[in-house]
């Protein structure tokens, strides 16, 4: 049976008309013949909506109850034996009630679809597993229910449901999505414009993705070489040299010039071993192409034109950016180069643009060979010299009547000796002083065309001119073996070196740590296996790179290359077999591997016990402060309360009101004291959320001088001051704890200035008080829980007040730091962000006011 296929209406935000467009899709089938039913549909109330399921046949709900409390869910069951051709499933992300079949409605989906049922089926983007915590930065809200998004990828349909922010709102505002009492909180919260537009965006780009996978698979089926500009990509080609900082910034400038523009820096290493650059200069290169908002791929090949081609049009890219070539002029003679190859073999549907900068023609330097091996090109032209050469010298020199002597023939045919061996080594070297022999011998020397040789001194001189042949081919082979061991020492030990000082410093992770061993050795995948004993099995600690055929690395004996690294570790490497020499470097890498991943463990542990510690901390704190200061106000409520029930007394009304305010005093007191308590446990676990909206300082602050005594605040805020953009109720908190702070440590007949000034795009509200002041040893101790200074006498609280304060202004992007006050004192400066493009707006109260 024919697996079902899935089509998924994808939107930003609830209310956008996935259900709606998913309705419309079903009564034009129904139209066409087709037997479509709803088996879930959910309308919440939307007359639209509901008016849209008319016509159309419904499958039964499933009833299930749930602690107490009695749901519907999909009836999979029903539909299975309804057997549909098609069934509209809304909600894909959706959590089933415990009890029903399945616990997430796409795996009832699967089901649908495995029975050959086509299902039409919606989801917002928020739902997608991978933009969790991409959605939780942008409204605060975490989505518990999620669905993966290879089942998302996997639908064959995928139509995207768009209305812009101000539509979106506009259908809130007049009731076409929530119920009126529900619109105002939703429109200044999750509806938010901002939002809204970073939902949209997420979307738009999404789907973006899943067309570039369509593209893909299009293109590979129908075997399409040729480039499809349907967006910019632009390629750059790194060599590792310094010139590729240059190129990066090139292309992302190019890239900034059009909308949705792509920037992919490649390296293309050669496959027989370690790479030829400088891996910190690479690593600069990735990061800086990381950081412009490209990607950074590491490709093997070794004819390096045709594999940066090869990568282009693989990625359906545009144009390609090389730098001007590094060779100096007379380097040219082996051959045109990478970019006028590229350039020459691109065809007319890729670009390719050539960027000057400062290495140009400076020389390109040694290559960093590995081991003393010389590429297959240079090995075949060593040959040909030392070989063919000879023939054709002597094929020249026949032909030159009265020749130049056979002193300068033998001198030509060293030279050419000498040449076959700085191109192909020493056997082509010696090939050549052989060959270079028989036709001295043959051709110039008496008698001619024979090898008889009838001069003794001849003998000799062709003797001489094999051995000083073979001499200079040894030497000249030692030197280059020598000089290609010595490159092969300096990448080694660049690599080690920057290597060693990454992973001391503490700044590479095992992954990438991992990636850069697949990169080094050219290999397919690299992972640390690891097991607790010699019986238990593998676990893999990390990888980089892919996997052989599709299967995971699970042992050591599975890999082409294996590094052993301690009893019960190794390094397992896949994509072909490293010579000796290279294990030397392997093992380095191993070995750091092995700290990198007891470190990341240490700093794991280290971390959770410092919260541990601080947890324990808090809740020893917090006992000392219920055991204590909590039971101060209830003690004071508690014998008041005993008074007035006391029948032993005859209270007089003002006897009986100053022990109500009394009561009344304890009772705020200890709601100050457990609102802090609260607060604190919401920074401590991280649930503070604030709702930034665009407010007047002076809407707010009036508002928090409530709990202080009459005339104990001086208010000193300008008129022109612009607006902030804050979350109203956590700053009003934060300067009600800041003014009751200060009007506690103020001296009597002293009151709390608050001043506020504006200093360019931040606003400074300063709370100045009078009191002893605070050394600066311990200006940022006040700030940390349950920390007070000093003996504090009249201290009402459980040292709470500047830690919340603190926590809530940096939750709104703001800062709280403390200042000494010229002529004694401390003041606090509360920094807020002033919301842009606004003007200020003329406050309801006076410019100074006295309370």
């Amino acid at each position: 049976m024919a697996r079902g296929k899935l089509r998924i209406y994808l939107g930003a935000a609830p209310g956008v008309g996935k259900t709606y467009s998913m309705l419309s899709e079903a009564h034009r089938r129904v139209e066409r013949g087709t037997d479509a039913v709803v088996a879930f549909v959910e309308h919440h109330g939307r007359p639209r909506t509901e008016v849209m399921l008319h016509g159309l046949e419904q499958i039964q709900r499933r009833e299930l109850e749930y602690r107490g409390t009695v749901f519907t869910e999909m009836d999979v069951d029903a539909v299975l034996e309804r057997k549909p051709a098609v069934a509209l499933v809304d909600e894909l992300a959706h959590t089933n009630v415990p009890g029903s079949r399945n616990g997430k409605r796409w795996q009832d989906i699967e089901e649908l679809l495995e029975a050959g049922i086509d299902v039409i089926s919606t989801v917002n983007i928020q739902h997608l597993e991978s933009l969790g915590d991409v959605v939780d930065s942008i409204t605060g809200v975490r989505q518990r229910e999620t669905v993966p998004d290879e089942i998302v990828r996997r639908a064959d349909q995928i139509e995207l449901v768009d209305m812009s922010p101000q539509a979106i709102r506009r259908r809130m505002a007049h009731g076409n999505i929530y119920q009126p009492d529900k619109v105002d909180a939703a429109l200044s919260n999750y509806f938010r414009p901002g939002n809204l537009t970073a939902l949209r965006e997420l979307a738009l780009l999404w789907v973006a993705d899943r067309v570039d996978e369509y593209l893909q698979e299009y293109r590979a089926e129908h075997s399409i070489r040729s480039t499809w500009q349907a967006r910019e990509r632009i390629v750059v080609g790194l060599t590792g040299g310094p010139e590729g900082r240059t190129l990066i910034r090139r292309a992302a400038r190019m890239a900034a010039k059009g909308s949705g523009s792509e920037v992919l820096a490649v390296y293309i290493a050669r496959s027989d071993g370690l790479t030829s650059a400088s891996p910190k200069e690479l690593a600069v290169q990735r990061t800086l192409v990381e950081d412009l908002g490209g990607t950074f791929h590491h490709v093997i090949g070794d004819d390096i034109p045709s594999a940066l081609l090869e990568f282009a049009r693989g990625v359906n890219a545009t144009q390609i950016v090389l730098g001007s070539s590094r060779r100096k002029a007379w380097q040219y003679i082996f051959g045109p180069g990478v970019g006028a190859t590229v350039a020459r073999d691109s065809g007319p549907d890729l670009d390719v643009h050539i960027v000057t900068h400062e290495e140009v023609a400076k020389g390109r330097g040694l290559p960093v060979a590995r081991g003393a091996r010389l590429g297959r090109a240079r090995i075949i032209a060593g040959w040909l010299v030392g070989v063919v050469g000879p023939a054709l010298l002597s094929l020249l020199l026949t032909s030159i009547a009265n020749g130049p002597g056979l002193a300068n023939d033998v001198l030509l045919f060293l030279f050419l000796t000498v040449a076959a061996a700085l191109l192909g080594g020493q056997l082509p070297a010696l090939a050549s002083a052989a060959v270079g022999s028989l036709l001295l011998n043959f051709y110039f020397t008496p008698p001619t065309h024979t090898l008889t040789v009838s001069d003794p001194k001849n003998i000799v001189a062709i003797v001489i001119f094999f051995a000083v042949a073979v001499a200079v081919a040894s030497v000249v082979d030692l030197a280059a073996r020598r000089t290609q061991q010595a490159a092969r020492l300096r990448a080694e030990s660049e690599i080690l070196s920057f290597l060693a000082g990454s992973v001391l410093r503490g700044a590479t992770t095992l992954n990438a740590l991992l990636e850069r061993v697949r990169e080094t050795f050219g290999m397919d995948t690299v992972a640390l296996l690891e097991r607790t004993s010699d019986v238990d099995p593998w676990t893999c600690a990390g990888r980089a790179g892919g996997t052989e055929a599709g299967k995971p690395l699970l042992r050591p004996e599975d890999a082409d290359v294996d590094m052993p690294v301690g009893d019960h570790m190794a390094l397992a490497l896949t994509g072909r077999v490293l010579p000796a020499e290279d294990r030397r470097v392997l093992a380095a890498f191993a070995a750091q591997a092995a700290v990198v991943l007891d470190r990341q463990r240490l700093v794991g542990e280290a971390e959770r016990a410092r919260e541990l510690a601080e947890g324990n901390r808090i809740r020893t704190a917090l006992l000392a402060a219920v055991s204590h200061d909590l039971r101060t106000p209830l003690a004071s409520i508690k014998a008041s309360v005993t008074s007035l029930r006391s029948d032993d007394v005859a209270w007089s009304e003002e006897d009986e009101a100053e022990l109500l305010a009394g009561i009344e005093a304890g009772a705020d007191r200890l709601d100050h004291l457990v609102g802090n308590l609260l607060d604190m446990s919401r920074l401590q676990t991280g649930t503070v959320t604030p709702l930034i909206r665009e407010i007047d300082l002076d809407e707010v602050v009036p508002m928090a001088l409530g709990g202080v005594p009459e005339g104990s605040v001086t208010l000193d805020i300008p008129e022109e001051l612009p607006i902030v953009a804050v979350d109203p109720g956590l700053l009003e908190r934060s300067v009600a704890n800041l003014v009751e702070n200060a009007v506690k440590y103020s001296p009597d007949g002293e009151s709390v200035l608050v001043a506020a000034s504006a200093l360019g795009d931040r606003v400074e509200l300063r709370i100045a008080d009078r009191g002893p002041g605070v050394p600066d040893s311990a200006k940022d101790r006040i700030f940390e829980p349950f920390q007070r200074y000093g003996d504090a006498p009249r201290g009402a609280g459980v040292g709470l007040g500047l830690a919340v304060a603190r926590g809530f202004a940096e939750a709104m992007g703001g800062t709280l730091a403390a200042e000494d006050t010229p002529g004694g004192g401390m003041t606090m400066v509360l920094t807020l962000r002033a919301a842009p493009g606004r003007p200020p707006v003329r406050p309801d109260l006076p410019a100074q006011a006295t309370t």
